[in-house]
Parts: C-alpha cells; sequence; structure tokens
C-alpha cells in the first residue's frame, strides 16, 4: 500500500500563502531592506549618523556624500497572558485586573505619563510605547490560551505526566503563535509611528539625535529654505507604517484557517 505523503502543516500552508501575495512580498522585503540598511550601512560606508559638521549645514539633495542632503547640524539625513491562561485562578484574576487598570489609559496617553516620569530620550519612549502595547497582548495570549488548554492533546499530554512547562511552550505556545505574530505586526507601525510622534512633540530623542519624528519636529523651522528636511522623513515614516500595516494584514490572512482552500 504506497504511503502518501505527510500533509503540510499550518504555518507551512501559512507561508504559502503569504509568498503568493505580491504585494505582501514586496512589503516584506522592503522592510527587510530598511533594517538591513540601518545595520550595514553604517559599517559598509563609516558614517556616523550623529557626526556634526556645520559647514556642511543644510546642504540639498544630491551634495556629494549626501544623496538625501543634511540638515542644520550637517547629519546626513536619512531611518503576560500565556502565564494568566494556563495558571489560572487567583494569578489569573491578578494579572488580568492589572492589565484592566493600564487599558483604561490609552496608549499614547500610558506613554506620554511614562516619559515625563522616564525623562525624554529614545530608549525611554521605546519603553514607554513597549509598556503601553503589553494589554493587548496579553489579552490576545490569555484567550488563545483558554481556548487551546482543554484540547484533546493538551489532555493527553498531562495524562503521560508532562509538566505544565514542556505542556505551556511545546503544545500551547506554537498554536498561539498565529494571532501573536498577526498582532505584533500590526503593532509595529503603531509603534513606531508612537515613538515618532512622542520624539515630534519633545519627549523622545533628543538633537542632533537622527530619529524620523525629531527630524521632522526640527524641520518646521526650515520649510522655507529646506524642504528636504521634512520631506525625506515624512515618506519614510508613512511608507514603513503603511508597509508594517499592509504586511500584518497579509499576515493575518495567511494564518487565519478559515481562508484555507483544499489546494493548500
Amino acid at each position: 500500500m504506497p504511503l502518501l505523503p505527510a500533509s503540510p502543516g499550518p504555518y507551512t500552508r501559512a507561508w504559502r500563502r503569504l509568498r503568493s501575495d505580491r504585494t505582501a512580498m514586496l512589503m516584506l522585503a522592503y522592510l527587510c531592506a530598511l533594517i538591513a540598511a540601518v545595520l550595514l550601512l553604517p559599517i559598509a560606508i563609516a558614517i556616523d549618523p550623529f557626526q556634526q559638521s556645520l559647514r556642511d549645514s543644510l546642504l540639498a539633495p544630491g551634495a556629494p556624500g549626501h544623496p538625501l542632503g543634511t540638515d542644520q547640524f550637517g547629519v546626513s539625513g536619512g531611518l503576560i497572558g500565556l502565564l494568566a491562561g494556563i495558571r489560572g485562578g487567583w494569578m489569573d484574576r491578578v494579572l488580568m485586573r492589572l492589565i484592566d487598570v493600564e487599558l483604561a489609559f490609552p496608549g499614547i496617553l500610558l506613554a506620554l505619563i511614562i516619559v515625563t516620569i522616564l525623562g525624554p530620550g529614545l530608549e525611554k519612549v521605546a519603553i514607554a510605547v513597549g509598556i503601553g502595547g503589553i494589554p493587548r497582548f496579553a489579552r490576545i495570549v490569555r484567550g488563545s490560551v483558554l481556548a487551546t488548554r482543554h484540547e484533546l492533546f493538551v489532555e493527553a499530554a498531562r495524562s503521560i505526566g508532562a509538566s505544565e512547562l514542556r505542556i505551556a511552550f511545546a503544545h500551547i505556545v506554537p498554536q498561539v503563535l498565529g494571532p501573536v505574530i498577526t498582532i505584533a505586526t500590526f503593532g509595529l507601525a503603531t509603534a513606531i509611528f508612537s515613538i515618532a510622534a512622542l520624539s515630534f512633540l519633545g519627549l523622545g530623542a533628543q538633537p542632533p539625535a537622527a530619529e524620523w519624528g525629531l527630524m521632522l519636529s526640527e524641520a518646521r523651522r526650515y520649510l522655507r529654505i529646506a524642504w528636504w528636511l521634512a520631506v525625506f522623513p515624512g515618506i519614510i515614516v508613512t511608507s514603513v507604517v503603511l508597509a508594517a500595516n499592509l504586511l500584518g494584514d497579509a499576515v493575518r490572512d495567511a494564518l487565519d484557517p478559515r481562508l484555507f482552500s483544499k489546494a493548500d
């Protein structure tokens, strides 16, 4: 009797669906190219993004060594739910009440409060935005864990003496990765926009740091004589947020089992 080929797993099918979406692949390639540029270009061409040169300030795009122009400093213009769901009981209630308290504040308002306490700075505003995104992940992971913890394969693992840690990471985590990946992709766009907005308000990165929101804020004073100070950071912020949202939409569709066709 001939053996039938093994059926591809859900993540293999999701990747196939994602690869067939040209828009998603284009957005993924764009984001990967930006990340590679951030990591590799300073090494490859020995440019310090924070080095100042007032002699080269406000150079127009196309200037030698500065294809996107420079700014006024002469700087190159440029880039808790798993635990609650598994344990349940008092731990679930306590953690979820803490999450409810955090949810009472809009994410950007909570970030503003945290930055006000910690003080301005890119690292501090990144921490603030990250803390503001905790409730969304906690709620989604908890809901997925509660829906999975009593499935037959989890009960079978329990019946043979598997530890709670093994059940959590070997059996439950793979089942909740889909929603987490989806919300993380959308969360990337939100985080980028929030960090840029806080820097624009003067609560994030401080001059002369090369940060998109700060660059837009500083560009307001030079719009009439140096339009590129606002245009290039604005284009990058808009395109990255758009790419992350389009990729998130495609990932959500690819991971939705209701959209799997028999051909998958």
